[in-house]
């Protein structure tokens, strides 16, 4: 980590007789316009935030419930406080940008029971530029050695009955996020997950979240009056929701706040909540484009499961590996390579695979040497089915074997709803579970891509092997049958809110768009099947980011079509990212630097309205000359009738050029600027 570190400690820890009347107390942002007030008056504590002195969160309760000892929430007072500044910059080994600023000023209120069993606790605030963070920190006092927590009390009483963003959490089935959103007020909502993005009638938005989830239960948002929400926790399958021992520390939770929409990306917050890299040489951590067989399996091209249609051959995937290594991307992911896929193992219970043993038509270690003899890395593939006791028998051997034959790359899935033993898929046991597929990978040297996942927490500074995750509904969504596909907004959506959780690897890039391969004929608009143009096919590589891109499609559907030539260049990891102009749910258009590089890429996407745009270039170097490469929805173009038309051409440009460009329906376009030669 570098560091320009301006570290001003002001202790002032005070006793309970230099609290005048347990007043209320104050910290403020750097820049002043974010403050939080902590209170105890009548032995509750709560807090509450403004912004540019506008209540954002009116008094707001902070506690817990407890299986067998009464609750943390009253006869409490304020014993002590601690204050401290602190002002770093970190490098990122890979990201949205290459160096974070982590600036805040951080209030540390110690808390005890006035009456039996006198318990302790300490409430911790970082007040950021763009938002707050805060955490409770249990004492190992009063009897609150082990305990079982069933509640967390954190509220979050909304000044205002702002319109929100939303996907339900915390019911039955699915708990996975793959569900399109909702948008709304908040005296509309239920029981939500996180991030939830809210834009107030004042026009400030508030992104409620947390950050470093190490040993706690997921957090939904339960709607408990019109504008009050709280904190509402994944459950073990006794209701019990969390499992400890003090000294305890809990998640952050984090809001963040920005007066423009485009201020909310690059969300950084999360992140600057975490510690710093367990991983000291980050060097084998490499960001990459990749293919794999993967589309074809969604189609019902192929099978996961030995047979005829098997796609997992030693042959097929060198197929894939030859494309991949003709064409600049970095690995393959081969889905389907080991044994267990035969049986009916989706919400059966009944799954039994295997994460050493391959079929006998794949020869893994064959298969990873010709990988690495053309410099790429092939991306193993373990599907669990939410059996984890089976998974974490086998981990570490997997991990082990991966590391041994080359290969450097894991996708992870988790598709089911609840664990075997009946533990919910955000709950305490399923996050401990994540941290050590991470931890394990990472001694291993392998990175992770994660499918029906954990939500992402900031946890990638720490462990930066966890590259990118799913979390939300992708492409897959658009090959099925009866669900009509993402809408054109969809994108538009997952920008400002499942995107400002960390990288999704989404898996763009589909060309066959009316999903001829599926059976030679083509879809109709009302069934399943990609509702974008081919333009915004590739803008969805610089708009929806993750330091993991996939060229999804068929090969094939590549060959010839000169459009493939920007998913070639586009890059993966970035220096800077821009947030030029955006709606949420309307329309983004996002300029990123390719890091270590003087290019640039710019996406715009939007939803079924057609857009048109004067965008300024200004980030660009002054004086130095450039040529825009333009890849355009061509004319007629339109996600329903004629999403394949695409134009393609070339400007000169500079950082004084307005470039203009015109969307179709549910269309996008996409530009790299490289310097003139």
């Amino acid at each position: 980590m570098t560091s320009r570190s301006t570290l001003a400690l002001a202790l002032a820890i005070a006793s309970a007789g230099a609290l005048p009347a347990q007043s209320p107390l104050r910290v403020a942002s750097p820049d002043g316009k974010n403050e939080v007030m902590l209170d105890s008056t009548g032995g509750e504590l709560r807090y509450s935030l403004r912004r540019n002195g506008q209540l954002v969160l009116m008094p707001s309760r902070l506690g817990f419930t407890f299986r067998g000892a009464p609750a943390l929430r009253d006869s409490l007072r304020v014993v002590g406080t601690a204050r401290r500044s602190y002002d770093t910059t970190f490098a990122l080994p890979w990201g949205e940008v290459a160096r974070v600023r982590e600036h805040y000023n951080e209030l540390r209120v110690h808390v005890a029971e006035r009456t039996a069993p006198r318990r302790q606790f300490a409430v911790v605030v970082r007040a950021f530029d763009d938002g707050i963070g805060f955490r409770y920190e249990l004492a190992d006092s009063g009897g609150f050695r082990d305990f079982e927590m069933m509640d967390e009390l954190t509220e979050f009483s909304l000044a205002d009955d702002a319109r929100a963003w939303w996907i339900p959490g915390n019911r039955p089935e699915p708990d996975r996020q793959e569900i399109l959103y909702s948008s709304g007020p908040v005296s509309r909502l239920d029981t939500v997950h996180t991030p939830l993005t809210m834009q107030t009638s004042g026009g400030l938005h508030v992104v409620i979240h947390e950050a470093d989830l190490v040993d706690y239960a997921g957090m939904y948002l339960a709607r408990t009056s019109p504008r009050t929400l709280r904190a509402s926790l994944a459950r073990w399958k006794d209701g019990v929701a969390v499992r400890g021992r003090a000294p305890f520390v809990t998640p952050w939770r984090t809001i963040q706040l920005a007066d423009r929409v485009e201020d909310l990306s690059p969300s950084l917050l999360s992140l600057k909540l975490n510690p710093p890299s367990r991983i000291a040489d980050t060097r084998w951590i490499t960001p990459m484009k990749y293919n794999g067989i993967w589309w074809s399996l969604h189609l019902g091209l192929e099978s996961w499961g030995s047979g005829p249609k098997h796609g997992a051959t030693t042959a097929n995937t060198k197929r894939y590996l030859d494309f991949a290594a003709a064409n600049g991307l970095g690995g393959t992911l081969v889905e389907g390579w080991n044994t267990g896929w035969e049986i009916e193992w989706f919400g059966t219970g009944k799954a039994n695979f295997s994460f050493t043993r391959a079929y006998p038509d794949f020869d893994l270690p064959e298969v990873a040497r010709y990988a690495t003899s053309k410099g790429l890395t092939l991306i193993g593939h373990h599907e669990t089915a939410t059996m984890v006791d089976s998974y974490d028998r086998q981990l570490d051997s997997a991990m082990a074997l991966y590391e041994r034959v080359g290969v450097r790359a894991v996708k992870t899935g988790y598709v089911g709803d609840t664990t075997e033993h009946g533990h919910a898929h955000q709950s305490q046991f399923m996050v401990r579970h994540h941290r050590r597929v991470i931890e394990t990978a990472a001694r291993h040297r392998v990175m992770v891509n994660t499918h029906e996942p954990i939500k992402d927490t900031g946890e990638r500074r720490t462990w930066p092997n966890m590259l990118s995750r799913e979390g939300a509904r992708g492409m897959e969504y658009n090959a099925w049958g009866g669900e009509g596909g993402n809408p054109p907004e969809h994108e538009t959506i997952l920008f400002f809110t499942r995107m400002l959780s960390g990288p999704m690897d989404f898996t763009p890039g589909i060309f066959d768009l009316r999903l001829r391969s599926a059976n030679g004929q083509p879809r109709q608009p009302h069934e399943a099947r990609p509702r974008t143009t081919l333009a915004k096919q590739l803008a969805l590589y610089v708009v929806l980011y993750s330091p993991l891109q996939m060229a999804a499609d068929l090969p094939e559907n590549y060959a010839g079509n000169p459009a493939f030539q920007f998913i070639r260049d586009v890059a993966v990891d970035w220096d800077t990212t821009r947030v030029i102009d955006a709606e949420i749910g309307d329309y983004v258009i996002v300029a990123r630097q390719a890091k270590g590089r003087d290019e640039w890429f710019v996406g715009a996407i939007t939803d079924e309205r057609a857009r048109t745009f004067s965008v300024p270039l200004s980030f660009l170097r002054p004086g130095r000359r450039y040529v825009a490469e333009i890849y355009a929805d061509g004319p007629g173009a339109h996600w329903r009738d004629e999403p394949e038309r695409v134009a393609i051409s070339s400007r000169p440009v500079t950082s004084a050029t307005r470039l203009r460009m015109t969307l179709a329906p549910g269309g996008g376009q996409a530009v790299r600027i490289r310097p003139a030669r």
